[in-house]
């Protein structure tokens, strides 16, 4: 089941249904526009939206109801970005090939730059556990595969003592990344075989039992969230939902390509989808899953 494109004039109600969340009469809305390409959001604590405008090298703070604002100027080409259950932010730097923490006021501190002595290709997206296990995702776009010093694409792990892991390989390149609600399956979406592949997770953060979850998606899958009955939400061609057994149950339909999303407002229950040069949101029944 398909909603319909948005009309970019307004709002304009949606019909389906959807299991455990519904989407009778929801309306998806354009809350910020005039961006180059938006990407990485992420909702704070502290009560606004955080997103990338990749082009502009720019981190963008959008507050619901009072506009946006831009709190990282030369951004070094940010990209997926992360808060964990301190509040500390993490960002994927395209342009540095890196991924850096900032603390609450405002150091910098880099993670993670290299694999056994070489740049990553471009750090994409990034979660982060509960208990503060890291994952993110290392593939290459555009010009970016000119430079590359890695001869493959990457998902990796960074373990609570900062030790490096790689956790697969891909043939394809690796872009969105997710958790499940109880942090114990790692979902990354391939854009190239366009697929979802879900990892098991043990305490220690170690994952296993590889495996594809969804197959022969839409478009090209980039970001995924996921919701607190652990519905995944896939930007591809639309905004996607899967069952946590991998079964198509809706998509939404955007009047922009989609290229991430994440649940926001105080009771997690938008979601706010960035796409291309605008930032839309939809309300939602059901809670996102967020592990800070």
């Amino acid at each position: 089941m398909r909603t319909p494109a948005l009309l970019l004039s307004g709002l304009v109600p949606f019909l389906g249904a959807l299991q455990s969340q519904t989407f009778d009469d929801v309306k998806i809305e354009r809350v910020s526009a005039g961006h180059r390409f938006t990407e990485g959001p992420v909702w704070s604590r502290e009560g606004y939206l955080l997103f990338s405008d990749v082009p502009n090298n720019q981190l963008i703070k959008l507050i619901p109801g009072e506009g946006t604002s831009v709190t990282r100027e030369n951004s070094n080409g940010a990209n997926g970005n992360a808060f964990d259950k301190e509040g500390r932010l993490y960002t994927c730097e395209s342009r540095t090939r890196r991924v850096i923490r900032f603390d609450k006021k405002g150091n910098v501190e880099v993670l993670a730059d290299k694999w056994e002595g070489k740049r990553f290709n471009a750090p994409n997206d990034i979660v982060v556990r509960r208990d503060g296990h890291v994952y993110f995702t290392d593939p290459a776009f555009g010009n970016q595969a000119d430079t590359r010093e890695l001869d493959f694409y990457g998902v990796y792990h960074i373990a609570l003592k900062g030790e490096l892991k790689l956790v697969a390989k891909p043939a394809g390149r690796p872009n969105g990344i997710a958790l499940s609600p109880n942090g114990r399956i790692l979902y990354v979406a391939n854009s190239d075989d366009r697929n979802i592949r879900a990892y098991d997770l043990d305490r220690n953060g170690e994952p296993s039992n590889e495996r594809i979850l969804v197959k022969g998606i839409e478009g090209v899958p980039d970001g995924i969230r996921v919701d607190e009955k652990g519905n995944l939400y896939v930007t591809a061609k639309g905004v996607a939902v899967y069952s946590p057994l991998g079964k198509l149950i809706h998509t939404l339909d955007l009047a922009e390509t989609p290229a991430n999303c994440a649940f926001g407002d105080p009771d997690l229950q938008t979601l706010y989808i960035t796409a291309r040069t605008s930032v839309y949101r939809v309300r939602l029944d059901v809670k996102g899953a967020v592990q800070y």
